[in-house]
């Protein structure tokens, strides 16, 4: 027993000391801590969009309709007199859950899918990996829209579309980190003493494949909010009133030369948020990735 309980500490004691090693190397990366720091900046936006909101972000009214940047509106108004500014901050919202669901769905289907594939070979992993390649064979773009053709516009037919067209992504990765680990001596351990197979996927597979599958999936957050403001762009996702990042670049390209901050701002609010969480991930990646870590 008591050799028991000290290997528990010391695997404890080992976990912890990673976990140290790894935030002071993350702290280390310039990029990565600005990318935190931004990236905070929008959780909290997006957490507590009712008190940042000065105004209600679908309220319309026609005689304040185009007023530029002033102190009662301080990103101005749009075409039907609502407020930029606040639209803005519930658009954090929205964008950021959408990012978030999408790659939840995407990422938790395609790691079982991928594991399914990659523990049992064969003929499942070559149906599976088929069906892989024939979806990746379009573009993530391309295939929502031939869903949301298929389901009709709106903003959870968007999510959906999104999260089926990443779960191939997510799939390979897990497939190919499967087949890397299935053959090392635990996992043999574990099947010559008669675990079942999701016992070992679960136990064994999944902790070890998980790195790659955490960094793919926190830079597909942001790839996801921006094809989530295309499909709203082009009229397929979000649907008026909904204060979304793409609808509101779309109702403002009219107007561009008379009231250029109905686009600039959103716009500025996209790439804010997608560069965000690309350098978030980015040092992720660096931490997690040991072929870089080695580098380092």
């Amino acid at each position: 027993m008591e050799n028991g309980h000290q290997l528990d500490r010391n695997s404890g004691n080992k976990g912890r000391s990673e976990f140290m090693k790894n935030l002071r190397r993350y702290k280390k990366s310039t990029s990565a801590m600005v990318g935190f720091a931004m990236l905070l900046v929008v959780v909290i936006v997006a957490a507590f969009a009712p008190q940042f909101a000065p105004h209600d972000p679908i309220q319309q009214n026609i005689r304040a309709s185009f007023q530029p940047p002033s102190a009662e509106h301080w990103l101005g108004t749009d075409q039907y007199g609502r407020d930029i500014l606040s639209r803005l901050i519930f658009g954090t919202r929205i964008s950021l859950t959408v990012g978030i669901l999408v790659v939840v769905i995407g990422a938790g289907s395609g790691t079982v899918i991928g594991l399914i594939a990659g523990w049992y070979g064969g003929k499942v992993d070559l149906i599976i990996s088929r069906g892989f390649d024939i979806l990746l064979s379009f573009p993530g773009i391309l295939l929502a829209l031939v869903i949301l053709t298929v389901l009709g516009p709106s903003l959870f037919n968007a999510l959906l579309a999104l999260a089926i067209s990443s779960i191939p992504r997510f799939g390979r990765v897990a497939r190919g980190q499967t087949l890397s680990v299935r053959e090392n001596e635990y996992v043999l351990s574990s099947t010559a003493s008669g675990a079942s197979n999701w016992r070992i996927m679960i136990r064994h597979l999944l902790p070890n494949i998980a790195a790659p599958l955490i960094v793919l999936s926190t830079l597909q957050v942001g790839g996801t909010i921006l094809q989530a403001a295309t499909l709203s762009f082009l009229g397929l996702g979000a649907q008026p009133p909904t204060p979304e990042w793409g609808m509101m670049l779309s109702s403002g390209r009219d107007y561009m030369r008379e009231a250029p901050w109905l686009t600039t701002y959103p716009g500025i609010a996209i790439m804010f948020s997608v560069l965000a969480i690309n350098l978030f991930g980015d040092g992720l990646r660096d931490i997690l990735d040991p072929r870089l870590r080695g580098e380092r």
